[in-house]
């Protein structure tokens, strides 16, 4: 009875030990099993809701009220944690998907140095959040449980500092003596102290409660840096398992919108459009394209595949198409043999007319700023991300952005908020001060553009497009959220199909 008893006592609930607190430093991986349906959806849940942060976090004070209101929403919509109170079922649940989905976005976003950077940065920005809408009683429990063994200042040690802890904080806005001061050795706290923020004494630095965040954001950056190298020596093991390898690489080029097939806009536009169209509704990318393509009759394989599947998607029939592509390569000394041998077959393909007569969707953004960065000679991804910053400069110069608009975009780009650098251009460019839109695809651009230049009916899509990924080219139907795992899985290798590798890459 005794030993039974022990054992009882040993056996313990992980989510009872691993959820009781509302925020953690992911230190310890989930060890559960869940089905490859629940490891997709909790995935793209995560994943827009750092989307949503990274969008927030350019356009609205972090610290005002409309910020936290459209954060706490989307907290809410895609049942993440957004309370602070007692351990109840409900919260346990969402503290397990913040948990389980957190680590997932770890293996896909691990891969290269510009994924790690990004996810950093939206997880650090979305830890802030959370810390600073805790309760005071459980910021300081979390710093005791992480080991950052802050202690806050007496009444009376804060009575006796009084004078010098307001006159050494008088730059922190709404500091005053009401609220907790934290003891931390200053070599804790060096940007603070470098910032003249904080109060020096006897190797302690004083920091205000609301300025605390700034110590735990740097331990939790530091542990999330060193979490993700990591992770990255362990992927050839991950990528072993034929389930998981598609997944993790879907999720870092991951687009969830409408896929802009152009099956219900062929024939919108007309090959005598396009010139005009390139130079009001084209975005940046696809405007450099058309420009290099009349200026030199050639784009190689890159440009062509990125160009192509854009003017399909905006309406460009096969028939335009050939006649597009051949004109332009029969200036630039291809004749017309060789453009029907060489090059007609990728065209025809693109429109689903050959080989596995798939229809393939244009690229989105992150499809553009992630896979195949262009090497010298060519002229395709995404120029807020791939152009140096001096080229871009004159770009945008050339296309008459203001001084100001240029510099605003320049911020954006050395932030790494390439989407939002161009949604910046399009606001710019079609003089609206906010564009009401979260821009994440360059089809998306050109409807937008559109529709504010008074041409939406020409190129009007239908609004109950289902939305699928840009890689699900071969799928014929919406995804279910929440499939059986054998279907799901059949539906993930679909989803990441690499489009590439079905085409004749003929780049001469």
């Amino acid at each position: 009875m005794q030993f039974a008893s022990r054992k009882k006592k040993l056996v313990s609930n992980p989510k009872t030990e691993l959820y009781t607190e509302p925020l953690q430093f992911y230190g310890q991986p989930p060890l559960e099993n869940i089905s490859l349906s629940e490891f997709e959806a909790f995935a793209v849940d995560r994943l827009k809701l750092l989307k949503t942060v990274e969008n927030l976090g350019v356009s609205l004070v972090k610290s005002g009220e409309k910020y936290s209101n459209k954060l706490d929403s989307e907290l809410r919509t895609l049942n993440f944690p957004y309370k602070t109170d007692g351990v109840i079922k409900e919260e346990t649940e969402k503290r397990r998907k913040d948990h389980i989905s957190h680590f997932i976005l770890r293996l896909a976003y691990c891969q290269t140095e510009d994924l790690r950077r990004w996810f950093i940065q939206q997880e650090v920005e979305l830890f802030r959040y959370r810390f600073n809408h805790l309760r005071p009683e459980h910021k300081l429990e979390f710093l005791h449980k992480n080991n950052l063994q802050y202690n806050t200042t007496s009444d009376e040690e804060k009575e006796q500092l009084r004078v010098k802890l307001l006159n050494s904080t008088y730059s922190v806005s709404g500091v005053s003596l009401e609220h907790d001061f934290y003891k931390v050795p200053f070599q804790d706290a060096l940007d603070l102290v470098r910032t003249r923020k904080v109060y020096l004494k006897e190797g302690y630095a004083y920091i205000p409660q609301s300025e605390i965040v700034a110590i735990v954001l740097n331990d939790f950056r530091t542990r999330l840096s060193k979490a993700l190298a990591l992770t990255a020596r362990s992927l050839p093991a991950v990528h072993s398992d034929e389930r998981l390898q598609p997944l993790l690489n879907h999720l870092s080029h991951s687009y969830f919108g409408q896929d802009y097939s152009g099956q219900k806009n062929v024939g919108k536009i007309s090959l005598e459009q396009i010139d005009s169209l390139a130079g009001k509704s084209f975005p940046l990318c696809m405007r450099q394209l058309h420009k290099a393509l009349r200026e030199n009759h050639h784009l190689r394989y890159g440009g062509r595949m990125q160009y192509g599947l854009f003017l399909k998607g905006i309406g460009l029939s096969l028939e335009q198409a050939l006649q597009f592509w051949k004109m332009e390569f029969i200036q630039g000394k291809v004749d017309a043999d060789k453009f029907d041998k060489a090059f007609a077959y990728n065209i025809r393909h693109m429109f689903g007319k050959e080989g596995k007569r798939a229809d393939y969707t244009p690229y989105s953004c992150m499809k553009v700023i992630l896979s195949n960065p262009p090497s010298q000679g060519d002229y395709h991804g995404c120029p807020f991300r791939h152009s140096d910053p001096e080229l871009l400069k004159q770009k945008l110069q050339f296309y008459k952005v203001s001084p100001s608009g240029v510099n605003q975009i320049l911020e954006l780009v050395k932030g790494m908020h390439y989407q939002l650098a161009c949604q910046k251009y399009f606001e710019l460019t079609h003089n609206v001060e906010d564009s009401a839109f979260s821009l994440s695809h360059p089809n998306q651009y050109f409807i937008e553009s559109q529709k504010l230049l008074g041409g939406g009916k020409d190129v009007k899509r239908e609004t109950e497009t289902p939305q699928r990924s840009q890689e699900n080219s071969a799928a014929k139907g919406p995804a279910a959220a929440r499939e059986p795992a054998a279907v799901e899985s059949q539906h993930l290798a679909e989803m990441t199909a690499n489009l590439e590798t079905d085409f004749l890459k003929t780049d001469f």
